[in-house]
């Protein structure tokens, strides 16, 4: 062995010391984007089985006209739980999983910027999957279908538990997509390679980013749909009951305002695989990165302004249907320059037609065909004919299956030597896509001739001689050969572990910064971290990986036992600060397990073990916030710190301010929801009725804001000063702040009380307490947390070499007051006006 190989293999021995995980069940408190991220997909492929079993399940029933294998109760649930196990429990998270798995390893980085967020985020997935699961097994799933439109997932006509499994469930599997969202745009934004600028950024960094910001924005609409169709449910309050001035309706809207952006956001990370592989097997750079980087974006945007075209016959205006109908045809446009120019980079490169291409091949066949009907039912009177029949299933399940699946598994098979450094079986590969690629067109295109011939969907059964009997069976045979393929294609993934060849570096000859990395992967990614000055670094310099395993590059030495990364600058990609991150822990697991307590304490109605649960999940958080900066397990203040550039909890603007940013855009995207929710009930409910006197006391509202007001002007100052350098006073400040927010939360409370809101038997009422409900918890969120940051200045954690978390919090407070008073304005103000 060679000096420079004794050298490589003591770096190597060093990292795994620091980076690796624990044995045994000490593998449970990983937080490392590589094993966090493998479990997202492991996870998925097995609800995705399940959603697969209760497919066939259904096509078995309706195989041959009036049989009875499955009764319409059953069939109903299987109907709920297969969408919902394969939109929500499999879709989304299993694409966010391979984007966590990935992007760090593209960047240049060695984990995601807030680990343990996304440690926590697995554990809220997976128990909030098995929590909707498990109602299967107990026979009372949820039968409203995974779109759970109100009144049919009321309690008059949803009496059971089943709503209340997908409601609390999917909340909790929503939190997950959220977590893993914010840390996917901070990590993409913030954690790149010395020199990757946006222009140099790989493209599948683009898609990734489009998809976790309309995460962002989208799913809160959902998770605040669930919230107040549970609070309808299970305490009585009114939002989608017409008696009360309420209107289902609205379910509908604040549903399809994150379920159509929800389609493209399953789209783009699948359209991010096939423009990342089909340069490697073009062998060319894909034609149109500027072009396609726009597409992506006017996509995510376009994408926001098209949920009312689920809508077209629940009998809205039509200048609306004419609208929605231009924005869904409209949005074809962004799509076609993606399609042409892949089209173009395979035409001027020179193909090399390895198994993922295959894939890719059916992709291009079957998205473009699923998007040709998307285009027919844009327009409305074609949309009015066949809304509600089969035509429509076949539609999104080419758009979805063929957007999304056929590019998944081409991904899987692509980066499978990454996770065990083998190849995978090329003929056991093609057997799999013929047999998935016909048995889906036998399935699902034959569906779209049921549809014109006029059969619903979510029907259990038909009467013979309708003209749907032959096409049924063959769907059905092909959903089996479908099937089939999948098997055999995790056959080849099982399999390959064992006897698949060794897979030589960088096997498919890629360009990207990702398979510079050792296969199989360790959980540090890089032994020293490169400067990047080409958007194709791998193509720049074939001997980079060697490189950078030689530790030739920058940060090859761990000081202090910390887990570090560059963090860059958000457009440049110059480096600005190391990033401290940390090491293993259980704190995520816990906060899992204690979330997942609540969660099933609701569902049996035990309220009082509910809230024991909260404040301990409350606790668990806070200690979660403790253990950060220079807290002696992360990162303590050192003579030896480094200053050029400096670790990012002694700076103003590192990653944690960001994530607070972003957190703060989704939580925006919350309350819009509810403003839109209030103003749609005041504009649009056939039975709105507001009292002609507010129930709010208008003074001590007042007085609450201006309370509220003065406790942000005090951290304001504070934290000006900070910034400067200036930390007299800054202890006994961030108390006056605490107990002045303190004040401002206990007079709401006291105007809650003494307010005679009837919440169960008017929407108005409801509306208000939810608002209520919302402006209490920030201003007790912020107090609490300015509360905790006195305590870090008496324990030395936050100083004027210390300045980074108060500055954190301080959008959270900015944020606070500016709901307050929109709020005041909006709830108050415009309806004493009006």
């Amino acid at each position: 062995m060679s000096e420079q190989q004794k050298h490589s293999a003591q770096l190597h021995e060093q990292f795994d010391r620091v980076w690796g995980n624990l044995p045994g069940f000490g593998q449970l408190a990983a937080v490392n984007h590589t094993s966090v991220g493998l479990r997202f997909v492991v996870t998925g492929l097995f609800f995705f089985l399940v959603g697969g079993v209760l497919a066939m399940l259904m096509r078995t029933q309706l195989a041959l006209p009036e049989q009875e294998i499955i009764g319409p109760e059953l069939y109903s649930q299987l109907f709920t739980m297969h969408g919902t196990l394969m939109m929500f429990l499999f879709a989304i998270p299993i694409l966010e999983g391979v984007a966590m798995y990935l992007i760090p390893k593209m960047v240049g980085a060695r984990d995601l910027a807030f680990p343990r967020l996304g440690a926590m985020g697995y554990y809220c997935y997976l128990f909030g999957g098995l929590i909707i699961l498990s109602s299967l097994a107990l026979s009372i799933a949820p039968d409203s279908g995974w779109f759970m439109y109100t009144p049919l997932s009321s309690s008059t006509f949803s009496p059971g538990p089943g709503s209340d499994f997908w409601l609390l469930g999917i909340t909790f599997v929503e939190i997950s997509s959220m977590t893993g969202a914010i840390e996917l745009v901070i990590s993409i934004l913030r954690t790149r390679s010395n020199g990757m600028s946006l222009r140099r950024m790989p493209i599948f960094c683009w898609y990734i980013l489009a998809m976790a910001l309309m995460i962002v924005f989208g799913f809160p609409p959902l998770i605040l749909g669930s919230i107040l169709l549970e609070l309808e449910r299970a305490a009585g309050l009114v939002f989608f009951e017409v008696a009360g001035g309420g209107d289902p309706l609205l379910w509908q809207h604040l549903f399809w305002l994150f379920g159509h952006p929800e389609v493209y956001i399953i789209f783009l990370p699948a359209a991010g695989i096939v423009s990342t592989l089909i340069p490697v097997f073009a062998r060319r750079p894909i034609v149109g990165y500027r072009w396609i980087v726009l597409a992506v974006i006017v996509m995510g945007f376009i994408s926001f302004g098209l949920w009312v075209h689920h809508m077209f016959t629940v009998g809205i205006p039509q200048l609306a249907q004419a609208f929605f109908s231009m924005a869904s045809m409209l949005v074809a446009i962004p799509t076609a320059i993606q399609v042409f120019a892949w089209l173009a980079t395979l035409w001027t490169g020179r193909v090399v037609w390895n198994l993922p291409m295959l894939w890719i091949l059916g992709f291009l066949i079957i998205f473009v065909a699923g998007g040709l009907t998307g285009v027919m039912l844009a327009l409305v009177p074609f949309n009015w004919q066949v809304h509600d029949t089969h035509f429509v299933v076949a539609h999104m399940h080419y758009v979805l299956v063929g957007g999304m699946l056929f590019p998944l598994i081409a991904g899987l098979y692509y980066w499978l030597p990454h996770v065990s450094g083998r190849m995978p079986s090329d003929m056991l590969g093609r057997w799999a896509f013929w047999l998935v690629f016909i048995g889906f067109n036998m399935t699902f295109l034959l569906m779209h001739l049921t549809g014109l011939l006029g059969m619903p969907r979510r029907v259990y059964t038909y009467e013979a001689g309708l003209g749907w009997d032959w096409l049924n069976l063959l769907s059905s045979i092909g959903g089996f050969v479908m099937a089939i393929g999948i098997a055999m294609f995790l056959l080849d993934i099982l399999l390959h572990f064992r006897f698949g060849r060794r897979a030589p570096r960088n096997p498919w000859g890629a360009d990207s910064l990702e398979w510079a990395v050792a296969m199989p992967v360790t959980t540090y990614n890089f032994i020293s971290l490169p400067d990047i000055r080409s958007r194709h670094p791998l193509w720049h310099n074939p001997q980079l990986p060697f490189e950078i395993e030689e530790g030739k590059h920058a940060m090859a030495v761990i000081r202090h036992g910390r887990r570090e990364t560059w963090g860059s600058d958000a457009v440049t990609g110059r480096v600005r600060e190391v990033v401290h991150l940390p090491s293993h822990s259980w704190i995520p697991l816990q906060a899992g397990v204690v979330l997942a307590i609540v969660c099933l304490s609701l569902l049996l109605k035990t309220y009082w073990l509910a809230l024991g649960a909260t404040l301990v999940a409350a606790f668990i958080m806070l200690r979660w916030s403790w253990v950060n900066g220079a807290h002696p397990d992360m990162a303590p203040v050192r003579d030896d710190d480094p200053s050029d550039p400096p670790l990012h909890s002694r700076t103003h603007d590192g990653p944690g301010r960001w994530g607070m940013l972003v957190t703060l855009m989704a939580n925006g995207s919350f309350y819009a929801s509810l403003l839109f929710g209030w103003f749609y009930l005041w504009t649009a409910s056939p039975q709105w009725q507001a009292p002609e006197q507010g129930p709010l006391a208008l003074m001590p509202l007042l007085a609450s804001g201006v309370l509220l007001s003065l406790a942000v002007v005090v951290y304001q100052w504070l934290t000006q000063r900070l910034r400067r350098g200036v930390t007299r006073h800054l202890q006994g400040g961030l108390w006056i702040s605490a107990g002045i927010g303190l004040i401002h939360v206990a007079v709401l409370v006291w105007l809650m009380l003494a307010a005679e809101l009837t919440p169960t038997q008017s929407a108005h009422d409801s509306v208000l307490a939810v608002m209520l409900g919302y402006l209490l918890f920030h201003g007790a969120l912020s107090a609490v947390a300015t509360a905790m940051q006195a305590v870090r200045v008496r324990f030395g954690y936050v100083s004027a070499q210390l300045p980074y978390e108060p500055l954190v919090l301080q959008p959270f407070w900015s944020y606070t007051l500016g709901v307050f008073w929109l709020s005041f304005a909006a709830f108050i103000l415009l309806p004493m006006a009006w």
